[in-house]
């Protein structure tokens, strides 16, 4: 059962709206969806020092793969971060009249939609805008370390972006699946669901560990 408010459109409207949820949704699944689980896997390279976060997250065999690499993250991203703000300003969650687990995760998945687009904020300007135009060079290890480990603010935000990022991220290819017929009886629905939890607890668990890498990295070391 959907949540958001029904409301007459024309059959042009429709098609184009229907159209335009498809790309979105296409795009949080490729090259979105690919792209954040193996950077939040490149990211555990923290783990293994300094050097390896480096040439994991920072290092491109050449200029035009780095402006290339961008884009083709950036755009797409800011085609669905776009359409999911029209969506959240469309729609409404209806919790309080269909206690429904469906519409639960839909509050959810809305709710950590919000709380991403404020982490993506914050992780841009940290990791990429502030290092690289007004410092002159990509982010550095040691000082997003120590920034992760003493400036509260900043650990706080990345826990729980990355825990609306885990949640938005499972739960969407989930709805990606069910909306493209990926899967389609009530029995492959129940594995799906089973499959969206594991999901969400890895990416979880990659994402928490990448920020525990650089906030003990971050710690004064012993005298």
């Amino acid at each position: 059962m959907s949540s958001a408010a029904q409301t007459t459109l024309s059959p042009a409207a429709l098609r184009s709206s229907f159209l335009r949820a498809r790309l979105a949704s296409f795009l949080a699944f490729f090259p979105l969806s690919v792209w954040t689980f193996f950077h939040l896997w490149h990211a555990l390279s923290g783990f293994q020092g300094p050097e390896a976060w480096q040439t994991e997250l920072t290092q491109y065999p050449h200029p035009v793969a780095e402006a290339l690499g961008g884009i083709i993250v950036l755009l797409p991203l800011a085609i669905h971060t776009v359409w999911g703000i029209g969506r959240l300003a469309s729609s409404r969650p209806n919790n309080t009249t269909y206690r429904f687990y469906a519409n639960l995760k839909y509050l959810l998945q809305r709710l950590a939609a919000v709380g991403l687009l404020g982490f993506l904020g914050a992780h841009l300007w940290l990791a990429l805008l502030k290092p690289r135009l007004i410092e002159g060079h990509a982010e550095n290890f040691a000082d997003l370390a120590e920034h992760m480990h003493f400036h509260g603010p900043t650990l706080v935000t990345y826990v729980l972006g990355i825990l609306a990022v885990s949640y938005h991220l499972a739960n969407g290819l989930q709805s990606f699946c069910m909306g493209w017929g990926v899967v389609t009886s009530q029995r492959g629905l129940r594995r799906l669901e089973g499959a969206t939890l594991a999901l969400f607890l890895l990416l979880l668990a990659m994402g928490w560990g990448a920020v525990y890498a650089l906030w003990a990295a971050g710690a004064p070391a012993a005298a």
